[in-house]
């Protein structure tokens, strides 16, 4: 595999473990209300675990509040047993075929304790990141030791990846900093 192919296999790995990183950072709550707070929660749905935004439309009209509205008004009990047993601490109220959730406002400890949490999944992702660094320069060294690319080769293809790591390392750091100033303003 030429260099380029390395290079470029490892950037679309490194994005994957960013996405990861922001959609792992909008689940965990800030002082507002956000459907992206629920909306991978799974419910049972006949059988089959389903998350919520297949089974609900998800509204948030208030800053302390999130509306969930079944598409399936018999999964109203099944969905508020989801929200119930999830590790957010949130209890649903259920109103009719409306399930509504109250968000209350965090106390300081409560947002130092989130804050660290974001940084702990923020270092799980620079680590991932920097496994794949690893894997790619092994990948690389194979191949100059198989004679499939040369000496130079190898140098400019560890240098390109070590680029490609200190970019979204500092991509990871501003993401993790802008969920935490988030936490600690609202």
């Amino acid at each position: 595999m030429p260099v380029k192919e390395v290079v470029t296999d490892t950037e679309s790995k490194m994005k994957k473990t960013l996405e990861v990183l922001q959609n792992d950072l909008k689940t965990i709550r800030t002082g507002r209300a956000s459907t992206a707070l629920v909306e991978n929660i799974r419910a049972d749905y006949y059988g089959t675990p389903t998350p919520l935004k297949q089974l609900a439309t998800l509204a948030a009209p208030q800053a302390d509040m999130i509306i969930i509205k079944p598409f399936d008004p018999a999964s109203v009990k099944e969905i508020e047993k989801a929200i119930k047993t999830s590790d957010l601490s949130l209890a649903p109220i259920v109103d009719g075929k409306l399930i509504r959730i109250n968000i209350p406002p965090l106390t300081e400890e409560r947002r130092k304790q989130l804050v660290h949490q974001v940084r702990q999944i923020g270092e799980q992702a620079k680590i991932g990141v920097r496994n794949i660094r690893r894997d790619a320069n092994k990948h690389l060294e194979s191949e100059e030791k198989d004679k499939l690319i040369t000496e130079d080769d190898l140098e400019k293809g560890n240098k390109q990846i070590d680029d490609l790591t200190k970019q979204y390392a500092d991509k990871i750091d501003a993401a993790v900093k802008h969920k935490s100033d988030e936490i600690m303003l609202d």
